[in-house]
């Protein structure tokens, strides 16, 4: 099964990725908090975090550090409104293995998940 993780502190967003990528036999879960994203994580296991960068408290790059100390192999993109040269550097810096922004052009999420799962797959 496809396991997917999607993180942003706007529960609509969660909700709306969560029937889109359920609807193309996903196995999602949703967090909108890091704190709440780290725990998630843990007990799920994705091979996909889509991880909103803005975030109250724990900030998407937090979040996105800790996910790739614990769980190197889980495939993070990170999610903005807000495109910076700096934020696109300092999330590939950390791991990040592709940075989209805001409005979602959702054929292309969609393409860029189900190529991260597949090499996953390919490469276990």
């Amino acid at each position: 099964m496809k396991r997917l993780v999607v993180v942003d502190d706007e529960s609509e967003i969660c909700d709306f990725l969560k029937g889109f990528f359920a609807d193309r036999d996903f196995d999602v879960r949703t967090a909108t908090s890091g704190e709440q994203a780290l725990k998630t994580i843990g007990a799920h296991k994705p091979q996909v975090v889509l991880l909103d960068v803005h975030m109250p408290g724990m900030d998407g790059m937090e979040v996105l550090r800790a996910i790739k100390s614990q769980y190197p192999n889980i495939k993070v993109i990170m999610v903005t409104a807000i495109e910076t040269r700096e934020k696109i550097e300092e999330a590939m810096r950390l791991g990040a293995d592709n940075y989209i922004t805001k409005p979602l052009s959702l054929e292309y999420l969609e393409k860029d998940v189900k190529e991260k799962v597949a090499l996953l797959s390919e490469s276990s």
